[in-house]
């Protein structure tokens, strides 16, 4: 009786190859590749793993498929116009698939990334870059959220004032008239006008 297949599969596998690898090429063990990086007269060999290059880097798949012969125990690759730093934090990403750059080199990452034919790093710098303009996008648009509500608020207040002025103008119309009834003009008068007859002047005789 035949009994049913299972799959076994490690999670853990794929970092601890990575980290494994990353470690011989730390310690300089098993590596058969040099790669010399210079760039503007500064230079720097740095030793690596044919078979990872080959594995993240098209470029460097076709450069060791397509050697004819080897220069001795380790072959030797001569990249220019690449910047020291940028191929260190290439190798460093395709054997661990990660690597911490500053802001400003994440455009040098993508354009090495695409010099090497490294589709993992060009699709994570691409994305990074993304996010990066999503996010001054968004601080943007809080700043010019948070000026308009300042201008509001500043305006608002004018108009509270100006709103309260009419109203206390409003009140005092109401208690001041400018004929009140009880004004000496409405008030009956106990004294006898001049023209009345009995006031009128004697006539001469």
């Amino acid at each position: 009786m035949e009994s049913n297949a299972v799959l076994l599969e490690s999670k853990s596998s794929p970092i601890n190859l990575l980290n494994e690898m990353h470690q011989l090429r730390l310690l300089g063990h098993l590596c058969d590749v040099t790669v010399s990086v210079e760039y503007q007269g500064v230079r720097a060999e740095f030793v690596a793993h044919k078979a990872v290059l080959a594995a993240t880097s098209k470029f460097f798949k076709e450069v060791f498929l397509n050697e004819k012969g080897m220069d001795g125990p380790r072959t030797n690759v001569f990249l220019n116009e690449v910047q020291v730093a940028d191929f260190a934090s290439f190798l460093e990403f395709v054997y661990t698939a990660k690597v911490e750059v500053e802001e400003d080199r994440v455009q040098r990452m993508l354009e090495i990334a695409e010099k090497l034919k490294c589709l993992d790093l060009s699709e994570t710098c691409f994305q990074l870059k993304k996010q990066m303009l999503e996010s001054v996008l968004l601080e943007l648009q809080n700043f010019s959220e948070s000026q308009n509500s300042e201008e509001e608020s500043s305006t608002q207040p004018s108009i509270l004032l100006e709103s309260k002025a009419a109203a206390v103008a409003e009140a005092d119309q109401a208690d001041c008239p400018l004929d009140p009834p009880d004004s000496p003009a409405d008030r009956p008068s106990n004294r006898v006008s001049p023209e009345m007859p009995g006031t009128k002047p004697k006539e001469k005789t």
